[in-house]
């Protein structure tokens, strides 16, 4: 009884969406209130219904409801009641209920904060993504139903795929949904924008929370994933330039460009066409994101689905959406009047060079990861995009914006002095050089890792720069400067925590690619093995039992200097339901790095492989991550991103004609 609940108000969600995309629509163009305030209360009642949904789904995998397909393909009645529910999104069907549920989830939120949108443009916005919703609903219902049943209930399920059972796919999959789908809240304000004509200062500061909030979560969501792949997979790795890796990495590109596009917009009305398409680009590339993982085009630990029919409506729903944004922009686009002018040594000059080379960095992931598919497709060869193509592309075209992040901030709007802010800058210089010069002494060899430490703590301590700028740190007594460093706005902090963040994140990707030391071994009880500074020592194997496992476990004394410091266990687990194998790596931190053991298979000699490495400085790739969505959350507390910005006078609409 309860999957049909929840059948009945995923259909009952679909007929609500649809009265959400076509009334308040035509409310807008007849100028009948009635039927704009419609909006509001069919967004909040299909959040009811999806969340009802959802929690059906979810009962059914607690319960261990084996009459319903979904969950007698992807659970199992021993696993902990944790992965039980992770359970419901570990798998194509859940994951797009999942998907639904937060889009409605932003959708009633933005009916629910939208006061300071006027009446047309809200009904509008909530419109589209109404539109988005009844997609994504006929798509579920028509190709991916979960509360399909099986005529005859087998008495056990066949588990959950071993590798999404871990602790990291309750976190990373939401996260980087809300990051996907919070995009949506940006394409549908593009859109109402276009159609209603009222694109100004005023749609900026309404868009920038919501795209503050999409990158957040997003720039989480692939963190996480990162760091999830790095301890659960086994190979040490923390970014492999998987084309699913790279469908979060886009969106996150042209997210980060359009949240400075949307800065200008809103400060000097500048950028207008920029913003607009960066905000249509953006969600559309989470859609791509989505095309990639569900229509078996791809093989990847990330890819649920593989039917045919899946990836041509999913296709579909691409051409639809990207297709008709981009025309609507094609056709009310050269509408835009032209906002302020500034020159190219301008705050607004330097954001405008950061976009220019994040989108052409995300092009050049978009050409990497779709080519091979396109070529495919079209002639039946099969080449392979991989790690050295996109170190040599995308790597270089990250240089200039981080040395241009520490100016940005510093220029003045509208007409800057770069030769006053490199001034200013001196200090962040001079303690960039001085690290330089100190690693290449203390590390020698390529000057890559120097160059790369110099530039990570000039972004750093540039930031660092700006912050004591606007106090008047070492300028003022030190009362003023408290009282000042105390009405900061906190975007100009969240600007600044975000941005040495970034610094942050560079130090440990340098950390690690550049002094990462590998040991691997074949090893017996007694053996040793040396991994840095460290010495690995064999004690022993263990056999464990687990609710749905089988675990063979190797415990290694960790020694420095002759002294032992620390016991590590990793594991191979064997889930005989899945007749699949993971890898659980054990890791050790020391300051801002870690020692990584993971186990290969038993050799016929009763060796078992073994593979160790002594990974520099990598924890601050994560740390940074973290640190830059702190910033952007400080950002998103900013009061004046939370109230209504003025209305614009007649002569400053945002749509007229070209004079």
């Amino acid at each position: 009884m309860i999957p049909e609940l929840g059948h009945y108000a995923l259909v009952l969600a679909l007929a609500l969406a649809l009265a959400q995309a076509i009334v308040p629509l035509i409310g807008v163009k007849t100028g009948d209130p009635t039927l704009i305030a419609v909006a509001k209360p069919t967004a909040l009642a299909q959040l009811l219904f999806v969340g009802l949904s959802f929690a059906a789904l979810t009962a059914s995998y607690v319960v261990s409801d084996f009459s319903v397909e979904n969950v007698t393909q992807n659970s199992h009645s021993a696993m902990p009641l944790v992965y039980k529910i992770t359970s419901v999104w570990g798998n194509h069907e859940g994951s797009m209920l999942l998907w639904v549920l937060i889009l409605a989830m932003f959708g009633a939120a933005l009916a629910v904060l939208g006061r300071n949108v006027p009446a047309a443009l809200h009904a509008a916005v909530l419109s589209v993504q109404a539109i988005v919703a009844t997609a994504f609903y006929l798509f579920i219902l028509l190709t991916s139903n979960p509360f399909a049943r099986l005529p005859q209930p087998p008495f056990e399920g066949r588990d959950l795929n071993p590798i999404l059972q871990d602790i990291g796919l309750a976190i990373h999959p939401p996260l980087l949904y809300v990051g996907y789908v919070g995009f949506s809240v940006t394409f549908s304000f593009a859109a109402a924008a276009l159609l209603i004509g009222r694109i100004d200062a005023a749609w900026a500061r309404w868009v920038r929370p919501w795209t503050l909030v999409a990158w957040i979560f997003l720039t989480l969501g692939i963190a996480m994933g990162s760091y999830w792949a790095y301890y659960e997979l086994g190979w040490g790795g923390w970014w492999f330039w998987d084309p699913v890796e790279n469908a979060s990495l886009m969106p996150w590109l042209a997210g980060t460009a359009l949240l400075h596009s949307a800065l200008v917009m809103e400060k000097r009305e500048a950028l207008k066409v920029w913003t607009i398409l960066l905000a249509i680009l953006t969600f559309s590339l989470s859609l791509i994101g989505t095309f990639l993982v569900r229509s078996g085009v791809l093989t990847s630990v990330h890819s649920f689905a593989t039917d045919p029919a899946r990836g041509v409506f999913i296709l579909g729903i691409l051409v639809v959406f990207i297709g008709g944004s981009l025309t609507l922009f094609a056709w009310r686009a050269p509408m835009l009047r032209q906002g302020g002018l500034f020159a190219p040594v301008s705050r607004e000059g330097s954001l405008v060079f950061n976009n220019l080379f994040l989108t052409t960095a995300c092009a050049t992931v978009f050409v990497g990861t779709l080519y091979p598919l396109a070529l495919e497709a079209l002639t039946g060869a099969k080449i392979s995009v991989g790690a050295p193509f996109f170190n040599m592309t995308f790597g270089p075209l990250m240089v200039p914006v981080m040395i241009a992040v520490p100016f940005g901030p510093l220029l003045a709007w509208k007409r800057g002095d770069l030769l006053g802010v490199a001034q200013r800058l001196l200090v962040a210089a001079a303690i960039a050089l001085l690290a330089l010069v100190a690693t290449f002494a203390l590390k020698g060899g390529s000057v890559v890792a120097p160059l790369g430490i110099g530039l990570a703590v000039f972004v750093i301590m540039g930031a660092a720069t700006d912050l004591a700028e606007r106090i008047g740190l070492f300028r003022m007594p030190v009362g003023t400067v408290l009282r000042r460093a105390v009405g900061l706005p906190r975007s100009a902090w969240g600007t600044a925590v975000a941005h040495a963040g970034l610094g942050v994140m560079l130090l440990g990707i340098v950390g690690e690619s550049q002094w990462n030391i590998e040991r691997i071994a074949a090893m017996k009880a007694g053996d040793v093995a040396t991994v840095g500074r460290y010495e690995l020592v064999f004690d022993g194997l263990d056999q464990r039992e687990g609710p749905n496992f089988r675990e063979l476990a190797v415990r290694f004394s960790v020694r420095e200097g002759g002294i032992k410091i620390a016991t590590l266990s990793p594991a191979k687990r064997a889930f005989t339901h899945r007749e699949m194998a993971t890898t659980e790596a054990a890791l050790m931190r020391h300051g801002f790095s870690q020692l990584y053991v993971s186990l290969g298979d038993l050799n016929p000699d009763g060796s078992v492989a073994v593979r160790a490495y002594d990974k520099p400085l990598v924890l601050l790739i994560w740390i940074g991550t973290l640190v830059m969505s702190i910033g952007g959350a400080l950002s998103l507390s900013d009061r004046r991103l939370r109230v209504g910005a003025p209305r614009p006078s007649k002569a400053k609409l945002g749509l007229q004609p070209a004079e």
